[in-house]
C-alpha cells in the first residue's frame, strides 16, 4: 500500500475500534510505539493516522494525558440563557447551564485559600487596590455523568469572606452566595462579562481538551443589595464544544413602534440593518 495512504487505513481502522466503543470517550489511546507495533508502521505514520483522527474530531492531544477519545457529539453541550435558579435539591443557587435539579460533582478536591489578587481586572470589579488578600474558591465541576464542565475561581470581598460556610464545600451549588444573602445582603444581583480565548496548558489539562480549543470565559459579579457593592467576583472557564449562549434580544425606546396610530397596517419592509 502506498505511503501516503497508509496511514488513512490505519486511521480507519482505529476510528472503527473507537465506535465500537473498544475505547470509551475520554479514556487514553495506547501509545504511538504501541499502535507502530500493532500495525507493523512506524511512527510518522501513525503519528499521520492520529491526525486526522483529531483533525475529524475523534481524538485529542492533550499535554501531560496522551491521546484520548473525545466525547465528540455524544459531549454534551448546554444552552446558556440568563436565569438564576433557586435550587430544588439543596440551598443555594445554580446559574445558567444548570437545571436547579441536578447535583453537580467536582473532578478535583475544591480549594479554599487566602491569596493576593494579582489580576487587576478582578481587582477592579471587586472593588479592592490590587495585591489585596482575598479567599479564592477553586473548583473544577460538571454534572455526576459528564466530562468536567468547568473551572470557576471566585474570589470574595474582604468584608463577606469571615461568613460562616463562604469557605467551605456545601451540599448545593451556590450555597455559599445563599449565606451571603443571609448575613444581610439580600438580594444579591449579578452582572457577566462573557469573551472567548485560548486555554492555557492548565486550563485544558483540567477540561480535557486540546490547547486548540477555544474557551469561553464568563465573568460574572455579585453585588449586595444592601449597599450596592461588589462582594463576589467569579470566572468560569468552559470549552467551546460545551455551551451555546441564548440571549433575548429587546427592543430600546429608539426601535418602538414609529407608527403607533396605524396598527396592523403600519409597513412591515424587509428588515434591514446588521445581523
Amino acid at each position: 500500500m502506498a505511503v501516503h495512504s497508509r496511514y488513512l487505513d490505519i486511521a480507519a481502522k482505529i476510528r472503527d475500534r473507537i465506535l465500537a466503543n473498544e475505547w470509551k470517550p475520554g479514556s487514553k489511546l495506547p501509545r504511538l510505539d504501541d499502535f507502530a507495533a500493532e500495525y507493523a508502521a512506524n511512527r510518522d505514520t501513525i503519528g499521520r493516522a492520529i491526525g486526522a483522527l483529531e483533525a475529524e474530531g475523534y481524538v485529542w492531544a492533550i499535554q501531560g494525558r496522551g491521546i484520548i477519545v473525545r466525547h465528540g457529539t455524544i459531549r454534551p453541550r448546554r444552552p446558556r440563557g440568563n436565569l438564576v435558579k433557586r435550587n430544588t435539591v439543596a440551598p443555594g443557587y445554580s446559574f445558567p447551564s444548570a437545571s436547579s435539579q441536578e447535583v453537580w460533582k467536582h473532578h478535583i478536591p475544591p480549594v479554599a485559600t487566602f491569596e493576593p489578587v494579582t489580576d487587576s481586572r478582578i481587582a477592579k470589579l471587586l472593588g479592592i487596590p490590587q495585591g489585596t488578600e482575598v479567599l479564592r474558591r477553586f473548583r473544577v465541576t460538571g454534572p455526576e455523568s459528564e466530562p468536567p464542565f468547568q473551572i470557576n475561581i471566585s474570589w470574595i470581598h474582604p468584608r463577606v469572606a469571615d461568613i460562616p460556610g463562604v469557605a467551605s464545600q456545601a451540599p448545593g451549588p451556590g450555597d455559599w452566595l445563599y449565606r451571603i444573602e443571609r448575613a444581610g445582603h439580600w438580594p444579591l444581583s449579578w452582572m457577566e462579562i462573557h469573551r472567548a480565548r485560548m486555554p492555557s496548558k492548565d486550563e485544558a489539562a483540567l477540561l480535557e481538551i486540546p490547547t486548540s480549543l477555544p474557551v469561553l470565559e464568563i465573568v460574572r459579579v455579585g453585588t449586595s443589595g444592601a449597599d450596592g457593592q461588589p462582594v463576589e467576583v467569579t470566572e468560569y472557564v468552559v470549552a467551546s464544544d460545551r455551551v451555546e449562549t441564548i440571549h433575548v434580544l429587546h427592543r430600546d425606546d429608539s426601535a418602538q413602534n414609529p407608527w403607533p396610530d396605524e396598527g396592523k397596517d403600519a409597513p412591515h419592509g424587509d428588515g434591514g440593518g446588521a445581523a
